[in-house]
């Protein structure tokens, strides 16, 4: 199995990005979705069964990916700075 992990950020966003992409239904500053599948397509497939996200979209973005074969960090997060 693997870990994929999408993170879009529009903290920035502005009017010049017309075309970037939207990969949640709701309003949001910072979108992460965290999905264990052995594709890419299955991940996909899986977080369109949560509501709101966009698949079409997240298609957009490449997604981190980690084997899960050994011990290793996965997520770290610093927010605020």
């Amino acid at each position: 199995m693997k870990v994929f992990v999408w993170r879009h950020n529009r903290k920035f966003h502005s009017w010049s990005m017309i075309n970037e992409p939207n990969v949640h239904q709701d309003f949001y500053t910072d979108a992460i979705a965290v999905v264990v599948a052995e594709t890419m397509d299955e991940a996909l497939t899986e977080l369109a069964k949560e509501q709101g996200w966009v698949p079409e979209e997240l298609k957009r973005i490449e997604p981190q990916v980690y084997e899960l074969e050994k011990p290793k960090v996965l997520l770290q997060m610093v927010c605020g700075s």
